[in-house]
């Protein structure tokens, strides 16, 4: 059983909701990653999504889209976000790391490594699952295989518009569990409609045996414990790199973990419906 699996079957056996935030790797500041990163697990994180900078984050809203801008401007490569990775896992083995991003990276750093060199050195990292946003299901499963075959989680987005067809070809690849995008369009964007996801999960469930996590529009506690009612897991990714990127070097740590240990207590004291 993979670490992801393990975290969210344990939560599950104590009624919890997984709480999943995600960082741009070398953002706000290109030493502090695996600092925030260990604070996110102090505040209460389970699960920690990674985002590998890229030039075209063509899913991500202007919030994400300028942490990359700002990470690759100081020179953030996937190597780097592999170091940050390992620096990590000397202090801490048990919280997941999921690496989000797109195709481009890791193809690259395929061809410069060998076939299967990312899947390779990620495992020997210390991470726990890949998220690529442009690795539709039906065009990767290779790809998966291999992930799955180093003992990582293949990690997929389904979204208001995906078809039945598109859920059963994730629920049949996909291990870990599945981020649902609660909003059309980017990252940031829009207003969450809680009773459209409450109608949607549904339909997912009957094609993936997996724990659903939402995100996309989670902004605040409020937000948190609404999608809490309904979803296995939430997951905050803008406000959290809003908030980082109005610290100093100094504050930053303390700001990620005094907001998650502020979601965390929502999810934990929320009243089920």
């Amino acid at each position: 059983m993979s670490r992801i699996a393990a975290r969210m079957a344990a939560l599950k056996a104590a009624g919890r909701t997984a709480l999943i935030p995600y960082v741009t790797a070398g953002d706000p500041f290109a030493d502090a990653t695996p600092e925030i990163m260990h604070a996110l697990a102090a505040g209460g994180a389970d699960v920690i999504e990674l985002g590998v900078p890229f030039s075209d984050p063509m899913a991500d809203g202007p919030v994400i889209q300028k942490a990359s801008e700002r990470a690759l401007a100081r020179g953030i490569s996937l190597d780097h976000v592999l170091a940050m990775v390992r620096q990590f896992r000397q202090d801490d083995s048990s919280t997941p790391v999921v690496l989000m991003g797109y195709a481009n990276p890791i193809e690259r750093f395929d061809q410069r490594t060998g076939e299967g060199g990312f899947v390779r050195a990620a495992r020997e990292a210390g991470v726990d699952g890949v998220l690529v946003v442009d690795y539709p299901p039906e065009e990767c499963e290779a790809f998966a295989a291999g992930l799955k075959a180093a003992g990582l989680d293949p990690i997929f987005l389904l979204a208001p518009t995906s078809t039945e067809g598109r859920m059963a070809q994730v629920g049949r690849i996909a291990s870990g569990y599945v981020y649902y995008v609660s909003l059309k369009g980017v990252t940031g964007a829009g207003h969450l409609d809680t009773a459209a996801v409450a109608a949607m999960l549904p339909r997912i469930r009957a094609h993936v045996p997996l724990p659903l996590g939402v995100g996309f529009g989670i902004r605040d506690a409020a937000t948190a414990q609404a999608v809490a009612q309904v979803a296995d897991a939430v997951v905050i990714g803008s406000r959290l790199v809003q908030i980082l990127e109005a610290e100093t070097r100094e504050g930053v740590a303390a700001a990620a973990k005094n907001f998650m240990a502020e979601i965390r207590h929502a999810l934990d004291t929320r009243t089920k419906e």
